[in-house]
């Protein structure tokens, strides 16, 4: 007898309901309060009101164009970084490593582990007109459903059809279990136990950075 299938609250781009092959499990409560604890949302799952004194709770009044994607990326520090070494035959691509106060990083289970990547941190490709920060700070909300404050440069990673720039962030709000369809998860995961969710091949030049802190 077949099992009922699971989906994804969310549809995808063409509005086509997305199936979850191997829907992830969430963590108790308690996991979110323990800075020594993995803890897992899945989508509109539930959370604490707030998390070290930031609330968790959807984003509202979300950028709707190019400018105010870069007025939100351009919120944050000051900071520097080299020139982006662009590649005539590679996209250019961003991600985030967003780092909690406690010391845990946020991590994202793309669904159905697309691409091979079991958990990766939220990244993508940029779109027309977009700067790389801002494409930064735009797949965090969209893949993480957070609201996040760039803070520094991180590396570059080259991969097949992309260069990805990333960049360390803090979470300054929204709600992780408001994630678009891409991810069927995500995860607060402590430094010490990143080895065991970054587990792509291509992941680990950042597996080497953030487990260092």
């Amino acid at each position: 007898m077949s099992s009922t299938p699971h989906f994804h609250p969310r549809l995808d781009e063409n509005g086509a309901p997305v199936p979850l092959r191997r829907p992830s499990t969430p963590t108790p409560p308690a996991t979110w309060l323990d800075s020594a604890a993995v803890a897992t949302v899945v989508p509109d799952g539930p959370l604490p009101p707030r998390l070290l004194g930031v609330d968790l709770s959807p984003a509202v009044a979300l950028p709707t164009d190019v400018a105010g994607w870069e007025a939100l990326a351009a919120a944050g520090p000051v900071f520097e970084e080299p020139p982006y070494p662009a590649v005539a035959t590679l996209r250019a691509a961003a991600g985030v490593a967003i780092e909690e106060r406690d010391g845990r990083v946020w991590l994202v289970a793309p669904s159905n582990a697309f691409g091979g990547y079991a958990s990766t941190l939220p990244k993508g490709r940029v779109d027309p007109g977009l700067s790389l920060r801002a494409t930064a700070v735009k797949e965090a909300l969209e893949e993480a459903g957070l609201l996040v404050q760039l803070t520094g440069f991180l590396l570059d990673c080259r991969r097949t059809n992309t260069l990805t720039r990333y960049y360390r962030a803090l979470r300054i709000g929204g709600h992780p279990g408001a994630m678009c369809w891409e991810t069927q998860a995500v995860h607060l995961v402590p430094r010490a136990r990143l080895a065991d969710f970054l587990t792509h091949p291509n992941d680990a030049p950042l597996l080497r950075l953030l487990a260092a802190g």
